[in-house]
């Protein structure tokens, strides 16, 4: 039986006089996973999160950490939680060291962890200078760092990436990564850019407009993408081909004038239609391949148009 770090049973909720934001979601995250959490901006990801640390209540009881309600082990269950909920918020005037000191005050943690936190988030060197003196990126970090003193098994971040160039974007990326690997943690990341999550994650979940409408491994996504995919071969006077390449590629249609079309399911059997091309002597100028991951993810999330 899978072990969840995370789980979530029909959880909704809606503010005040307004539509539901989060509707009926179930959500599966399996245990030393990397789950990403993507949606476009409004879906839904930030309030999810907000329910899962108890930044906002729950009106029923369908929200399990580590197989436990957080409704009934609050507040003992945040011991094994730590988050990072949009910005982090850091006092610019003291230095990364003295910001760190301060949770372990309040949260009656070991100051012998900071040195340690520091290290990890890759920020021992500027652990001394104020805060107001660091780039988003390292703020971002720092805000990693502050989440991760209490050693906790599972790690919640909210868009860590956001508004960081392309070189804070990656460290961001590569942190999360080495913490799963080398530390064994659970980490539930939101995002709003499909590539990253791609690039970071083993498994996925697709939010829009409040709803789930995606859940698996990165693995098993791919395998959707594939399944749904089409190539183009670019090849002079197209249909003369037909009769000579349907015996052995029984699904080739017409597309155009010069452009046959394939069916595939990876990227290994567009290598293996073309080498079956070259075999027939087939004249191929030119090879595009439809469909795609982002083209994938635009239908996910266009699927439920009448929810507000």
């Amino acid at each position: 039986m899978t072990a969840f770090a995370i789980e979530t049973k029909d959880l909704t909720f809606s503010f005040r006089y307004k539509n539901l934001v989060v509707n009926k979601v179930s959500l599966n995250v399996p245990q030393a996973s990397i789950y990403g959490f993507l949606g476009p901006n409004g879906a839904g990801k930030t309030t999810t999160i907000r329910l899962l640390t108890g930044m906002l209540l729950s009106e029923s009881d369908n929200i399990y950490i580590g197989g436990n309600s957080l409704r009934k082990n609050i507040p003992g269950i945040f011991h094994s939680i730590g988050a990072l909920i949009e910005t982090p918020s850091l006092y610019l005037h003291l230095t990364a060291v003295e910001n760190l000191r301060i949770i372990t005050t309040l949260r009656n943690l070991p100051a012998n962890k900071i040195e340690h936190v520091l290290s990890t988030v890759g920020l021992t060197k500027a652990g001394k200078r104020k805060v107001k003196e660091y780039s988003l990126g390292m703020k971002q970090r720092l805000g990693i760092a502050m989440a991760l003193l209490p050693d906790p098994e599972l790690l919640i971040l909210d868009e860590p990436a956001n508004g960081l160039d392309p070189t804070g974007i990656i460290e961001i990326r590569e942190l999360i990564k080495e913490l799963n690997a080398k530390q064994g943690k659970t980490i539930f990341v939101s995002s709003h850019l499909l590539n990253e999550v791609e690039k970071m994650c083993t498994h996925i979940g697709i939010i829009h407009k409040g709803k789930l409408h995606y859940q698996g491994s990165i693995e098993e996504m791919r395998q959707a993408v594939n399944a749904s995919g089409e190539v183009i071969f670019r090849i002079h006077n197209a249909a003369e081909w037909i009769p000579k390449i349907q015996p052995v590629i029984a699904n080739v249609k017409s597309h155009s004038t010069h452009e046959l079309l394939f069916p595939f399911s990876g990227t290994e059997e567009v290598t293996q239609l073309n080498r079956e091309l070259v075999k027939l002597n087939v004249p191929v100028s030119g090879i595009q391949v439809r469909g795609g991951i982002e083209e994938w993810f635009m239908g996910i999330t266009q699927k439920d148009k009448e929810i507000a």
